[in-house]
């Protein structure tokens, strides 16, 4: 072997190191994005696990979690489901800094009655989606935590749950409609 081939050979070598290089630090960092969002995932199922075993119980129904997209995950003791170490707190120290920010917000649940008191007729979850983004660009809950948050009124008496064939539609009840009205949730 030369050494002008030797010298090819390492420098096809170093390029190679440093391609494979770049991909890890990439994979790495899609890697890093996954876990954040599966430890989200992991909190928000907690969550659900916490109020179904409420629920069993036969406790009082507790609202359910009201979470923006863009909301910290808060940190739930770690009962069933065991995480990578420091996760819990990293949770813990990600609801600090999201407290402050929530102060000012208006809930969830208070704006789909704002959304329901506008409407005669019964709504679906998805139209009311749609409605609620268009009106607070911010916001943007996914399907399910509208769903989720629906169900909460239902189960606290605010809201009357139709089913209609396949479809599941929701209006304000009589009861809590002058409560809606009165309750002043500007937009």
């Amino acid at each position: 072997m030369t050494s002008q081939s030797a010298a090819t050979l390492r420098s096809r070598y170093v390029a190679q190191a440093a391609s494979d290089l770049q991909e890890n630090r990439r994979r790495q960092q899609d890697l890093t994005e996954e876990l954040k969002s599966l430890r989200q995932e992991e909190a928000l199922l907690i969550d659900i696990m916490t109020l179904a075993e409420h629920y069993q119980d036969g406790a009082e129904p507790s609202p359910l979690p009201e979470q923006a997209q863009d909301e910290p995950v808060p940190a739930r003791p770690q009962r069933r489901a065991k995480s990578a170490p420091g996760a819990a707190a990293a949770r813990t120290g990600a609801a600090r800094a999201g407290r402050k920010g929530k102060a000012q917000r208006l809930l969830l649940g208070d704006i789909l009655l704002e959304l329901l008191a506008g409407h005669g007729e019964p709504q679906l979850a998805k139209d009311l989606r749609e409605e609620l983004m268009a009106k607070y660009p911010a916001r943007e809950p996914t399907p399910q935590v509208v769903r989720n948050t629906l169900e909460s009124l239902v189960a606290k008496g605010q809201v009357r749950r139709h089913k209609e064939e396949r479809s599941v539609m929701y209006t304000l009840d009589s009861g809590a409609h002058g409560a809606a009205a009165d309750g002043g949730t500007a937009g």
